[in-house]
């Protein structure tokens, strides 16, 4: 897989930005020029220059400060919704591809009913029962991204526990859940780790929107959909305020996306070759 991606000139260039923005996301205070949160009346709406880098909001506030900081709130609820997603969604679609009658009959219809809400729109319910919030921007992020790997944890399932192995591991007697744990979860492994790839430019900018709106953390605390909602009403005269985090959004996304699609040719056989 190293070689295959060291081949691969956009994976590699993918995985060094992936690598950039984390070590930003834990370097920050160290990094960045200014405070994220001074206020500085005499500098507000400063084109960038060498100076500030990213320019100055509308009160006066480092922008290339703010966003190297909103990278730490940024990746934090990205990270942690997508694992919570992963690590609840694994096991019901584990029970419904491998038990299957009405149990599986029940968990699908309950996958479905959630399914028929758009991702966003799903997790906008959930802020909305939940409150606003930090902990509970990562909650319903999560919980709109269970269904996804319900389904494809099921599909995996099925799939594989038709091998002959999971039928020889049956007549000598082995228990249901060391089947399921020890020979099916591990073929289950590599399409859920290709989805979380995908699933984290989506909590990125499913979170960034939702921030954008004033449902996720609250001011002064710098995050990039919520520096972007800043600088909205000063488009025309400062456009550097949305600028910033918006040009993080979009390198961020573009390079998990393309590390995403280089994991899943290698993953798949079929698409080896391409690379």
């Amino acid at each position: 897989m190293l070689r295959q991606l060291f081949r691969n000139k956009g994976a590699t260039v993918s995985l060094i930005v992936l690598l950039a923005v984390l070590f930003v996301a834990l370097a920050a205070p160290a990094i960045a020029p200014f405070d994220p949160e001074e206020v500085a009346v005499t500098d507000r709406l400063m084109p960038p220059s060498l100076t500030h880098l990213f320019g100055t909001d509308q009160y006066g506030r480092d922008v290339f400060s703010r966003t190297l900081y909103g990278t730490r709130i940024t990746l934090l609820f990205a990270a942690t919704a997508v694992f919570l997603s992963t690590v609840i969604g694994v096991i019901p679609g584990l029970i419904a591809g491998y038990v299957g009658g009405r149990l599986d009959t029940v968990i699908m219809r309950l996958v479905d009913i959630m399914l028929a809400f758009p991702g966003i729109l799903l997790a906008l319910v959930v802020v909305a029962i939940l409150g606003v919030g930090l902990n509970q921007l990562i909650w319903a992020i999560a919980i709109s991204y269970i269904p996804v790997y319900i389904r494809l944890v099921r599909g995996s399932v099925i799939a594989a526990k038709e091998e002959v192995y999971i039928e020889a591991a049956r007549q000598i007697g082995c228990p249901t859940l060391r089947i399921c744990f020890r020979h099916i979860l591990p073929n289950v492994f590599f399409p859920v780790m290709v989805t979380s790839t995908t699933a984290i430019a989506w909590a990125i900018l499913a979170g960034s929107a939702l921030n954008f709106i004033g449902l996720g953390v609250r001011p002064p605390i710098s995050e990039w959909g919520a520096d972007m909602a800043d600088g909205r009403n000063y488009l025309r005269k400062a456009w550097w305020i949305t600028g910033g985090p918006g040009l993080a959004i979009m390198i961020t996304i573009y390079a998990v996306n393309l590390l995403g699609d280089w994991l899943a040719s290698t993953m798949d056989p079929h698409l080896r070759q391409r690379l």
